[in-house]
């Protein structure tokens, strides 16, 4: 059976993996397999689990943000800001779902504060309006 190289990366991790028959992902036009020798690809994967299978029939799990993916001569590029590999779909699924929770709670307080910021703004313009201070 023909395989390929897959090389998955992030700002901090880089996973080589030889010997993989098959990925199977998913980007905004729906579900993709690739297997050796597909014509070169590239595309945005969507934010979720995508899993490829190893030569030995084993299959493996990814999770990740989103990400690019590039394929070309064989060798396979996922680009992400972090990922997640594990054997076990629970585990794996539990881990994605913590971080988008993770993620949901930061953007939160980043939303907050950016709202407190822009009330300020308002209310220090106000003040200044009201006092005829000009800029």
């Amino acid at each position: 059976m023909k395989t390929f190289i897959l090389h998955i990366q992030s700002a901090t991790q880089y996973t080589p993996v030889t010997n993989v028959t098959s990925f199977v992902g998913a980007d905004p036009s729906g579900s993709f397999g690739i297997l050796a020798g597909h014509a070169r690809f590239m595309t945005a994967l969507n934010y979720g689990l995508a899993r490829y299978q190893l030569h030995d029939n084993s299959w493996y799990y990814l999770a990740f943000p989103g990400g690019i993916l590039y394929f070309l001569d064989n060798h396979l590029y996922i680009s992400s800001r972090r990922f997640l590999s594990d054997t076990d779909y629970q585990r794996i699924s539990a881990g994605l779902l913590e971080q988008l929770l993770a993620e949901e709670t930061e953007l939160k307080k980043l939303q907050d504060s950016l709202c407190q910021l822009e009330q300020e703004m308002f209310r220090r313009l106000w003040q200044m309006e009201r006092s005829g201070t000009h800029l």
